[in-house]
């Protein structure tokens, strides 16, 4: 099933938009592949949502453009996009069968009835909700009125899905599920994915590229791999995973945690090495956390895993933390 896979191509072209004085997104350029999960990741007010508004048609640009397959549709209203959208609240009818609410955006394109049957059994078998088809929306769980909604969207093949925190009303077992169900059909149907999150593991696990954002402005783009493995400024080194930031000649460099080992002082073996002392030990289940005080630093961070760590060493332990040459990022902040 590719339906939106023949187009979907989008191009962000010094997109900006202006409330009075304030600018909450600020001459963006973006190239968005047909068929690409992209997820614009960043804190509340960094310009992600805005951004994703614009694209939808809800927000007017105060300059720039935005290009679908080459096309301009920055004067285009919402309606004639023609791009699904998934949001944190469901926003199901309440009154209508999970068969009914699928088939809504079909009904009002006043597509043949033989079509809609046959495009909504198509979206029952994608989001495997066959056997509640007749349900209502309040004898779901908050997953099952997820996938709903993610095909009711999808149901019209629109050539762009907009999802903005479409899992933040969901516990966190749940959402790890639905991330996995979500990236699935992704693949299966091979529409352009534009995904809004705050949540860093969340955008690591689904996306083909990530975009971080900060105060309106593209930070830095890339695989999950390429952003966590090398980071280019503190802001996305800190805001993508943990990192512990240390000062070397002259230059700020970004240090992940399992990077690091740890031993008792004296037994350190890395090219790189420092002196600290032990002041929390953490456990995780799947990792060992350790805070280590060094001298005329912040407090570093070191993680290990779990199987391999042995017993814990006690607070107040002197140890030698070292990582091997290359393991710390060298980064553009001065």
């Amino acid at each position: 099933m590719s339906d939106g896979a023949a187009s979907g191509g989008l191009e962000l072209k010094a997109l900006t938009k202006r409330f009075g004085s304030f600018t909450a997104a600020d001459n963006v350029n973006l190239d968005i592949q047909r068929g690409e999960f992209l997820t614009l990741l960043g804190p509340s007010g960094s310009g992600k949502t805005t951004l994703l508004m614009m694209i939808a048609g809800f927000l007017d640009i105060t300059g720039g453009d935005i290009l679908l397959d080459g096309s301009s549709i920055a004067a285009v209203p919402p309606e004639r996009r023609n791009f699904g959208m998934v949001f944190q609240g469901y926003a199901l009818f309440p009154h209508m069968s999970v068969h009914q609410n699928i088939a809504y955006p079909l009904d009002v394109r006043r597509r043949p009835k033989a079509e809609i049957e046959r495009r909504v059994g198509e979206m029952l078998d994608l989001v495997q909700l066959q056997e509640f088809a007749h349900r209502l929306p309040r004898q779901l769980s908050g997953g099952q009125q997820q996938r709903v909604a993610l095909a009711r969207a999808l149901c019209f093949a629109p050539p762009v899905l907009l999802l903005d925190e479409p899992l933040g009303a969901l516990d966190k077992k749940l959402r790890i599920e639905v991330q996995a169900q979500l990236k699935d059909i992704h693949q299966r149907v091979g529409t352009t994915f534009v995904y809004v999150t705050h949540d860093q593991e969340e955008a690591l696990s689904m996306s083909d590229r990530i975009v971080i954002m900060q105060n309106g402005r593209i930070e830095q783009i890339g695989t999950p791999q390429e952003l966590y493995q090398r980071p280019r400024t503190a802001f996305a080194a800190g805001f993508l995973g943990k990192s512990n930031f240390l000062t070397a000649n002259g230059a700020l460099h970004a240090l992940r945690p399992e990077k690091i080992d740890i031993a008792p002082r004296g037994k350190g073996k890395g090219a790189n090495r420092l002196a600290g002392t032990v002041r929390n030990a953490t456990y995780f289940g799947s990792f060992l956390k350790y805070d280590v005080s060094v001298v005329g630093m912040d407090t570093i961070e070191v993680d290990v895993d779990a199987w391999r760590a042995g017993e814990p060493i006690a607070v107040g332990t002197e140890v030698d933390l070292s990582w091997p040459d290359g393991a710390a990022v060298r980064l553009e902040d001065n």
